[in-house]
């Protein structure tokens, strides 16, 4: 028997607003203050949320737990299989020496502190953000920066600040991909949006890291090496997230801007080498490498971009989806009448066109290039599951309350609700994401929790439902150097545990203007610059006017161009595999990984 959502369920659209809010409230609590476990407050939550959605919502009781069973399966596969995989190849390079090798050839470029701040918090970091994300980035550049002479709560403070333009994308595009399976846009069409807002910021960081350290003189003294940087990653940026896919903006943009920095370093150098007043000695010992070794050190990272971005072609995303498995959920599928029309739920097991799976075989490559035995591997990987456990248990409640808040209606009442901001909403959408990441520590669960709620207000108030969306994810990236979670991991990277507020105090007017600045872009977007936002309903009503013929025509054009494209992927990535393989530079596989800080 069908059921039909029921937006006002207490005949009081604010007083329903209110009771849906409940779970978020709860979390914020459970977190904040309370300072649960992340797996303890997700966990609790979702049973909130199921209960409103029972006895408030009035939402059928099979209903509500298969919407939280279909959530949590989606949090596990495909979002938690790329948590995992990435977190593994991570944790590969660290266990075979290799990331060491990596963290020399980033900071024997050069002695100056304010081109070290930029390679190694912004560029670095933004690669960390990418490549494995959840606190790595502060905890290991930070401790890299410290160890390199830095003072510890300026290390700490610029490493926050820092990883501000990459975390939309990071851990290869999971707040993206996040994003897109609770609002039900097209994760693509956010990642373009997301796109055009960052890539702005992007430019602006790098100056903002150098002028807090030495001021206007000091930061005009090396503007030429701070537009190189700040360009090169913003174009980057641009362009992966536009053109490519929203998994690669991250590893691509600080690649190329790390690249862009090397070759520029090696022309121009600043008139003076600077440094800080009475800083502590040096502690870090900064190896040289040959060329062989740096490029065998970094091959896992150049072969994992060269796969994801084959992964996110839809031609080659066509041939792999041929084998997909496709699971209706019969409890539920079309069950449920949402703006008039049935929800369709059908899981889909894309176990091979999964992103995840394309990090595991850079996974697998990176262990023959690097001679790491069979045994070797698979306890990593075992170790790499047990460690996530938990993590993994988080993201699965979470994105089973996103899609028992979506279905019951819970969403939408709190979506209608917040239409009485009328036209000034697009201003204030950024800070429902930086309130999320405040308090969750992750851009990818604020992205759970207001997703759809940006949506279905930006819908409703008749404004492109893509620009919010993305403002969602934007507006987080300004809260993550506040987020408590994150200065935890700051402060324990740079032995500063204790001096938590007086790193707070460091960041918080900076997240603030950040902040600002998303809103009034958003809000030019919305209204001025409205031919920034992308057209993918247009593509996608495109698409489905083909005939059922041209359709099948166009399908095996496309599947055929997938196969060429993956042939020719296979031809580079065994030159790469090949090269690194006869290089030196081969460490002993250690028992003890990276410590990685998951929320």
């Amino acid at each position: 028997m069908q059921w039909t959502q029921v937006i006002n369920p207490l005949d009081n659209l604010f007083l329903s607003a209110l009771v849906a809010a409940i779970p978020i409230i709860f979390m914020f609590y459970a977190l904040a203050v309370a300072r649960m476990k992340g797996h303890i407050a997700g966990g609790i939550t979702l049973l909130l949320a199921i209960g409103i959605a029972i006895f408030v919502h009035q939402m059928p009781a099979g209903l509500a737990v298969w919407s939280a069973i279909y959530g949590a399966l989606y949090g596990l596969f495909p979002i938690g299989w790329i948590v995992l995989t990435a977190v593994f190849l991570y944790q590969l390079t660290v266990k075979s020496g290799q990331f060491e090798i990596i963290k020399d050839s980033i900071a024997a470029i050069t002695d100056d502190r304010r081109l070290q701040a930029l390679l190694i918090a912004f560029c670095f970091g933004a690669f960390l953000e990418g490549a494995a994300g959840f606190g790595t980035p502060v905890a290991i550049t930070a401790g890299m920066l410290v160890g390199l002479g830095f003072n510890p709560l300026y290390a700490a403070g610029l490493c926050l600040i820092a990883n501000t333009a990459p975390v939309a994308f990071g851990g290869i595009g999971i707040p993206i991909i996040t994003a897109g399976a609770v609002s039900g846009i097209d994760a693509m069409a956010i990642s373009q949006m997301v796109g055009r807002q960052l890539p702005f910021l992007s430019v602006f960081v790098p100056f903002w890291l150098v002028f807090m350290m030495a001021g206007w003189k000091g930061a005009k003294e090396v503007m030429p090496a701070i537009l190189v940087c700040g360009i090169s990653f913003a174009v980057a940026q641009w362009f992966s997230a536009n053109y490519l896919s929203p998994m690669l903006p991250d590893i691509i943009s600080s690649l190329v801007s790390i690249l862009a920095m090397v070759f520029f370093l090696r022309s121009w150098k600043p008139k003076n080498i600077w440094r800080f007043k009475d800083e502590p000695p040096a502690t870090l010992e900064v190896r040289k490498h040959s060329f062989g070794v740096i490029a065998k050190a970094w091959s896992p990272f150049i072969i994992l971009t060269i796969l994801i971005g084959d992964w996110g072609l839809k031609s080659v995303k066509a041939v792999l989806d041929v084998v997909t498995i496709k699971i209706p959920f019969d409890a539920i599928n079309n069950m449920i009448i949402a703006n008039g029309s049935p929800v369709a739920v059908v899981y889909s097991f894309n176990y091979l066109s999964a992103a995840g799976t394309a990090i595991l075989i850079s996974a697998a490559i990176t262990a023959v290039i690097l001679k790491i035995s069979v045994s070797d591997f698979i306890k990593t990987f075992v170790e790499t599951v047990k460690s996530l456990i938990f993590p993994l248990t988080t993201i699965a409640c979470v994105l089973g309350f996103a899609y028992v808040a979506n279905w019951s209606g819970m969403t939408p009442t709190l979506g209608k609700a917040f239409t009485v901001t009328g036209a000034l909403f697009p201003l204030v959408s950024p800070i429902l994401g930086w309130l999320g990441v405040f308090v969750t520590g992750s851009d990818t669960s604020a992205n759970a929790l207001f997703g759809k709620m940006q949506a279905v207000t930006a819908t409703e108030i008749g404004v492109d439902p893509v620009l919010t969306v993305a403002a969602n994810s934007s507006g987080g990236v300004a809260a993550k150097m506040i987020s408590p979670q994150s200065i935890a991991v700051a402060t324990a990277a740079c032995n500063l545990v204790g001096k938590e507020g007086d790193l707070f105090r460091f960041t918080v007017l900076h997240s603030l203007f950040f902040t600002a600045i998303i809103c009034v872009m958003t809000y030019l977007q919305a209204y001025v610059f409205t031919w920034m936002i992308p057209a993918y309903e247009a593509a996608k009503e495109a698409a489905a006017a083909l005939s059922p013929e041209a359709a099948k025509a166009a399908a095996l054009a496309l599947q055929y161009k997938g196969t060429m494209i993956m042939l020719a992927t296979a031809v580079v990535v065994v030159i790469i595999a090949v090269y690194a393989y006869k290089q030196k530079g081969d460490g002993k596989f250690t028992k003890d990984g990276a410590k990685i800080s998951v929320h």
